[in-house]
């Protein structure tokens, strides 16, 4: 996972408040997607991508941190 360490965390921290929360109004695409994917409405192709591409940078953060505290914990 070197190329995940070599991404800065304020970097990533920004890349995913920006594209998790953008659009800012009326509601952010990933809440709105994620009530899709709840609610089991989430079928078209393009809403899937709109989730998966708004959704990525958050899932990249929370790797990079897990994989950061795990590695300091077993040093």
């Amino acid at each position: 996972m070197k190329w995940l360490d070599k991404i800065p965390f304020p970097t990533l921290i920004i890349i995913a408040i920006l594209l998790g929360l953008a659009p800012f109004s009326p509601q952010p695409h990933l809440v709105e997607k994620l009530q899709m994917l709840f609610d089991g409405t989430l079928s078209k192709p393009i809403d899937i991508f709109d989730l998966v591409l708004h959704g990525a940078p958050l899932v990249l953060l929370i790797v990079k941190t897990v994989h950061h505290y795990t590695r300091k914990a077993s040093a």
